[in-house]
């Protein structure tokens, strides 16, 4: 049965609408908002040459060094020379350090190569103040 309700509910209270839902939703869309607002974005600015024949130019040159990033193992390599993981080719990239600064340095990657082992090579080489790098890519299928 369908209940009535009580004289003293009949007033102004029975015609006001219930905000609570609307308060609600507009919460949780201002939380979101405020979580979301402020998240600081990291880049890593690279140039690019404008042209291929610039960049093939600048690759031939005798004084350029290459670092090759493997997918597998060996997973590193230096001048040709393979190296199967970064503990032992850190000590190698020290030992020339002076030639990696005076050389234009070349990065060689393959397409399946994870991001933290070129993360890790990228922080080396700042770490070291090695700034002129060239990064060879292969173009998407």
């Amino acid at each position: 049965m369908i209940g009535r309700p009580e004289p003293a509910e009949s007033g102004w209270r029975a015609l006001t609408p219930d905000i609570t839902p609307l308060l609600d939703i507009i919460f949780i869309v201002l939380v979101f908002l405020m979580l979301t607002a402020n998240i600081p974005l990291q880049s890593l600015e690279v140039d690019l040459p404008k042209t291929d024949s610039e960049a093939l130019n600048s690759v031939q040159d005798n004084k350029a060094m290459t670092i090759n990033l493997l997918a597998g193992d060996p997973a590193w390599a230096l001048q040709g020379e393979k190296y199967a993981d970064w503990e032992t080719f850190k000590p190698v990239l020290l030992e020339r350090l002076p030639a990696l600064k005076e050389a234009e340095l070349v990065l060689a990657s393959d397409r399946e190569v994870t991001v933290d082992n070129m993360m890790k090579l990228l922080a080396f080489l700042q770490e070291h103040e090695i700034h002129a790098t060239q990064i060879l890519m292969e173009e998407g299928r």
